[in-house]
Parts: structure tokens; sequence; C-alpha cells
């Protein structure tokens, strides 16, 4: 097939043509995650014991079964300090050396600006003689115990748990997003890294990630407001990236960072000893070519790949594995990444990670493989244009067959995740005796509307039935059908003001959230921000 004949099929397909691959070929970019949990801090003393780091579980990891690598020991015993600055100019050279190009350190940062495991990066930031090229993946999870009700959350050491204390919420460090002047001193603390020559950036953008972007509800207007910000500092606002996220604000829709989406669709294969082990297995080829069938739909995803994973360390019996890893089958697979992602027009390749340890996934050398897994970086930068046309044919027909039907179910898909979350969520403050009731009366609204009276809809009206908070109407597309025993009006019909409109459709929240602005309305909601605000008091 000629070069014109390929770039036809591509536009035919929506995408945006080989003509783009010379471009990226030059402009490849290596980044690994990094975790900074290798320091004490006073928190970890306290929740999970005296001197506790990521290698206080990797030392004390079990084999569990015969044949199950732990516990994993890196080269020369080198349980390293991150707050020895020779540590991080070591990690700076092996980078140099083996083609990574970024640290992407986790950022910790939750309500009320509380912070932990800040010291490396603030490190890093004051010793300008290590060249580390580095930026920031804000892991905006909650931290919490497992018992805890709080469904999106980090545990860190279950085997480490006083599971017989469980008084209180389980919540260790709270994640909530605040308004604009929280938003500003966020941004305020970064702009010195942003400002660092080291931290990356793309067109005058610092490169910014977040971890679980869907869930961050007041995600476009901050999103706004730091771009505003990083203008008005000397940039040309923040180049966003949003991991295994559904926000088309962002500039990166879709960073496939993990194995996570692959590992639940692959069939897990409990053999031999590991029946009844209670571990769950899956086979690293399994989830790998998996990823690699993974194709984009919209023009902004980056593929993203994975050393191993083994969470044991940290979870026990209850943890997971991926089984049968190498480091040659690393290379096989994360050279065909490459070219994937080159062949889709993306300059950038994302390793999960560089020093994860408790969970297995780490290049760093330890004393089975020693320098291997760095090694294949550097052999998968040399050689993936051996694999570049097979993946230049592929992505036009598989897109042009697929993208429709990818695109509907994706969507779906993102929808019904976001109402798990939410129901899962306010079954907990259910059982906790928590009523929603409070929300509205706490704001001083005892009338509202509820716009959506949908499965979530429904299960509100139902909530408020004999409340102190009386519902007026409903607004929904199908109003001549609706029998809540209140008035129901289509979303283009008149209908009076309201003391608070709740939308349930949470999923098209903004967009539907403007239209109501657009008429006149004010005081309006997300259910999901009702629901969450609650929790966040529990």
């Amino acid at each position: 097939m000629t070069r014109g004949a390929l770039a036809e099929e591509w536009a035919a397909a929506g995408l945006r043509g080989p003509f783009l691959i010379g471009l990226v070929r030059g402009k490849m970019k290596v980044i690994t995650m990094y975790l900074p949990q290798f320091h004490r801090v006073k928190e970890n003393d306290e929740w999970w014991g005296e001197g506790f780091t990521e290698w206080t579980a990797v030392r004390d990891a079990e084999r569990l079964f015969p044949g199950h690598e732990q516990p994993r020991v890196p080269l020369n015993g080198n349980y390293y300090d991150l707050m020895d600055k020779e540590t991080m100019r070591w990690q700076a050279g092996l980078m140099k050396k083996y083609g990574v190009d970024v640290q992407c350190f986790y950022h910790y940062y939750f309500k009320d600006g509380r912070k932990i495991l800040e010291k490396p990066a603030e490190n890093l930031l004051r010793w300008k003689d290590i060249d580390m090229p580095f930026c920031f993946d804000w892991a905006n999870e909650t931290w919490a115990r497992t018992w805890s009700g709080i469904s999106l959350k980090n545990p860190w050491s279950d085997i480490r748990e006083k599971t017989s204390d469980k008084s209180g919420n389980g919540i260790l460090l709270e994640q909530q997003y605040g308004g604009e002047e929280d938003w500003r001193l966020h941004f305020e603390y970064l702009l010195p890294f942003f400002r660092d020559e080291r931290y990356w950036k793309k067109d005058n953008r610092p490169v910014f990630l977040i971890h679980r972007a869907d869930s961050v509800l007041c995600l476009r207007e901050m999103v706004e407001k730091w771009n505003q910000w990083a203008r008005e500092s000397g940039f040309d606002g923040i180049y966003w990236i949003g991991a295994n996220s559904g926000k088309d604000i962002l500039d990166v829709l879709n960073l496939n960072l993990q194995h996570e989406p692959q590992y639940s669709q692959v069939k897990a294969k409990c053999q031999g000893s590991h029946e009844g082990s209670g571990v769950q297995v899956r086979q690293y080829d399994d989830v790998w070519k998996m990823l690699l069938n993974s194709w984009d739909t919209t023009g902004k995803t980056i593929f993203g790949g994975f050393t191993g994973y083994d969470d044991t360390p940290r979870q026990g019996l209850r943890g997971r594995l991926i089984d049968n890893h190498s480091p040659e089958k690393f290379q096989y697979y994360l050279t065909q990444l490459i070219a994937k992602n080159v062949a889709n027009g993306n300059d950038l390749i994302f390793i999960n990670a560089w020093n994860e340890w408790g969970e297995g996934m780490y290049l760093e050398p330890d004393e089975k493989h020693g320098y291997a897994y760095l090694e294949a970086v550097r052999y998968a930068r040399e050689h993936y244009e051996e694999y570049l046309d097979e993946f230049t044919k592929e992505l036009p027909a598989r897109a042009g067959e697929l993208r429709n039907e990818i695109e509907a179910w994706a969507d779906q898909s993102r929808r019904y995740a976001s109402y798990w979350q939410l129901l899962d969520s306010w079954l907990w403050l259910k059982e906790e005796q928590i009523p929603l009731e409070k929300f509205f009366l706490d704001r001083g609204a005892r009338s509202v509307a509820v716009y959506g009276a949908g499965m979530l809809g429904r299960h509100l009206l139902k909530e408020l039935e004999g409340s102190q908070v009386q519902v007026e109407y409903v607004i929904d597309q199908k109003a001549e059908g609706i029998n809540a025993g209140v008035k129901a009006y289509r979303p283009d019909d008149s209908y009076p003001p309201a003391e608070m409109i709740v939308v349930t459709a949470t999923y098209d929240y903004h967009k539907i959230r403007g239209k109501l602005v657009e008429r006149g309305h004010k005081n309006i909601v997300s259910l999901d921000e009702v629901v969450l605000e609650l929790l966040g008091r529990a």
C-alpha cells in the first residue's frame, strides 16, 4: 500500500494520519511512575507501625504458594532512603543510561491542603545539580482503611491494619476539592515546581496528571482557573492528562496508565497450588495482549504499559498478581507498545512503574533480574520501528470498523461506572442512617426540583417522600409518562424557579447545569455532590 493510499484510509477513519509518525519519532518520551514512599513520615508510623516505609512491606512479603516470587530483593540489598541525595542522583543516572526521560511523581494533596510524602519532590526542587526531569500525577484518592465505606480509596497496607479496631469511619486522609481559594492554594504550592527548568512541559505548558479525573466534580471550573493562573505566571496553560478518564475537557482524554481495565477482563487462571490460596492470578501474556489489542477511538489516548504486578506484600492472601512475567516478555511487548503509540500519533509512553516495589511494578535492578528490565526499555526504544508498519496498517481498519460501536460502549461503561460508585456511597449513607435531606436542610432548602426521573431520580424521590424536604416538580424528557405524584415538565418547558434543583443525571451534569443557568435558574447541584459531601462529613 502506498503512503498516499494509507493516508486516505486514515482520513476516512477519522484518524490523525501517518504524516504524524515522522514528527513523533524524534520526540518520543518515556515516562515512568515514581512512588515517593521510601522514607519515614509520622503518619505512616502511626497508621502502619513504627518505621513503616514501602520497604517494610517488601521485606516482610511471604511466599504464599510454591513458585511465588516473593520476597523481592533490590540488587545488592539497596533498600534506599529517598531523603538521601545520592539515592536520587543514582536514579537520575539510571534514567539517562537506559532511556527513561521523565519521572512522574505521585503527588498526594488532600482536603485543606494536607500533604504527605511530599519531601522527595521538595528536595529535588532544591537539589538543582540532580538532572532528573519530572512531573506530577495527583493521586486524588482518599486514604482509608479497607473496611471503610469509601469505594474509591487507597488502603495502602491491608495486612498491617488493626482490623479489630473499627472505630470511626476508617478515613485517614480525606480527599475533597473545595472552591476557588483551595484551588489557588494548590496551584501556588505547585508553581515553584512548574517553574523549575527540569519540570516536564509540552508547548510551554507544565504537564499535570490527575489519577482519577472522573471523580472531580468541579474539574471543568478548576481546569479553567488553573489555566488562567498558569498564563498569568508566564506559561501557556497546563497540559492536562487524565488516567483512565472520560473527561473530555482534558488535553489527553485517556491515559491507559495501568493494567487494571485489562486485568478485570482477563479470566483468572488458578493453577496447581494457586488454587485455594485466595490470591487472584492472571497471566502476563493475556493481560499484555489485551493491552495491545485495545484501540483509540478519540485521537486523545496514550497506551501505557507495566513491568509486572503482585500486591500481596500489601494485601496478603486477598492480593492479586500477574504471573509468568519476565524481562524478555516485557521487552517484546513494550517494543510493540511504543510502535502502537507512534502509529497512533502519540509521542509519549508511560510505564508503571519505576519503583512500585510493594506491587511488583519496578524497573530498578533486583537480585533476580539485575538490570534486565531497564535494558528492555533501552532495547524497545531502539527497535520499535520493526513493528511500526504492522500497527500503521492495522489501526485505520480497526478504527473504521469499531469506532462507533466502541465509543457507544465506552460512554455507556463510564456512565454506569459513575452510577455504581454513586449508589455504593449512597447505600453506605443509608446503612449509617444519614438521610440526604440533611444536605438540603443545611443549605436552607426545604423544597427542591429533581432533574431526571430515571433510576437515580426514582430513588431520590422515594427517599425524600415524607421527609422535611418537599419535591416541587420533576424535569425529564419523558415527562408525560412519569407518575411521581408531583408535576412533571420536559426540559424545554417553562417551569417555575426552585429553591434548589438536584440533577440526578450526574454523568451529564455539566451540560444540564449550563442549560439551566442559561434559563436563569440558580442553586443547582449534582446528586454526586449531595452524596459526597455527606460522606465526607460522616
